[in-house]
C-alpha cells in the first residue's frame, strides 16, 4: 500500500505524508486493525491537507476579488457622474432641435445600447474566472490513490 500524498505536487506545494511509504514486509506483519488505523490516520491528513489548500486559495482568490470589485465601484460611481451629466447636455442639445420627448426618448436608446454592450463584456469576464483549480485537480487523484496497487509498485 502507498500514502496517498506521494504525488510530487503536494511534497512541492509543502505537504509531506504522515509516514514514509509502507514496504511489503512491514504490512505482512500488521494486523488488520493496525492497518486500517493507518489507512485512516493518512486519509485524515490528506483530507485536513485538501481543507486547507482550498482556505488557502478562497482566500486569495477573494482578495484578488475584493479588491477589484472595491475598484470598480469607484469606477462605476465616477462613470455615473460623467454619463448623468453628459446625457443632460445631449438631452438639452437635442431639445433645442426637435420636441423634448423625443430627445429623451433618443438618449435613452443610445444608454440602453451602451448598458447592453457593458453586459455582454461583463459576462465575458465572469466566464473567465478560474475558481478553485488546483484544489479540484488534487481532489480528483483521490480516488485513484485509493485503488489497490500490485505489492512492490509504488508511485
Amino acid at each position: 500500500m502507498t500514502v496517498p500524498t506521494q504525488d510530487p505536487g503536494y511534497q512541492a506545494a509543502g505537504y509531506q505524508a504522515a509516514d514514509a511509504p509502507h514496504q511489503a514486509d512491514e504490512v505482512r506483519g500488521n494486523s488488520l486493525g493496525e492497518l486500517m488505523r493507518q489507512v485512516t490516520g493518512d486519509l485524515s491528513t490528506l483530507m485536513r491537507q485538501e481543507v486547507e489548500l482550498a482556505k488557502a486559495e478562497i482566500r486569495q482568490e477573494g482578495k484578488k476579488a475584493g479588491k477589484a470589485a472595491g475598484l470598480f465601484g469607484g469606477a462605476g460611481f465616477g462613470g455615473y457622474m460623467v454619463a448623468l451629466f453628459v446625457s443632460i447636455a445631449v438631452w438639452q442639445f437635442l431639445d433645442n432641435v426637435m420636441d423634448s420627448g423625443l430627445a429623451a426618448l433618443i438618449v435613452a436608446v443610445i444608454w440602453a445600447a451602451v448598458a447592453a454592450v457593458l453586459y455582454s463584456m461583463g459576462k465575458k469576464n465572469a466566464e473567465r474566472i478560474r475558481g478553485l483549480k488546483q484544489t479540484n485537480d488534487s481532489v480528483q487523484r483521490i480516488p485513484d490513490a485509493l485503488k489497490p496497487h500490485p505489492e512492490g509498485v509504488t508511485r
